[in-house]
């Protein structure tokens, strides 16, 4: 259970950085801290909940870190669909949205 949990909150956690990463050019300094931002948190996760560093928890948690990250990215293609302009902060850019929705 505690594995089904730590993966839920990587992904959750990823799905902002994902979405960072979908608006900065490819392999630029930002490309590369919206990977990397994110991996002592799920170092820190894997301590605090007990998991430690099993093999069979990288399948899960590393799967959860891509789908979050693919997730947060194709988030940013929906939200610039939607609105025609997306910028790299997720939670800004859906205040935005539901305030355009609100108006409309």
């Amino acid at each position: 259970m505690k594995l089904v949990i730590s993966a839920l909150l990587v992904f959750i956690f990823n799905v902002p950085f994902g979405y960072w990463r979908a608006n900065v050019k490819k392999f630029s300094l930002q490309w590369v801290l919206a990977i990397h931002i994110p991996v002592p948190f799920i170092i820190g996760l894997r301590i605090y909940s007990d998991l430690g560093f099993a093999w069979h928890t990288y399948v899960f948690l590393v799967a959860a870190f891509f789908l979050g990250q693919k997730a947060g990215y194709q988030l940013h293609k929906r939200i610039k669909t939607i609105s025609g302009k997306a910028d790299s902060f997720l939670f800004h850019d859906i205040l935005i949205l539901l305030k355009k929705q609100h108006t409309d």
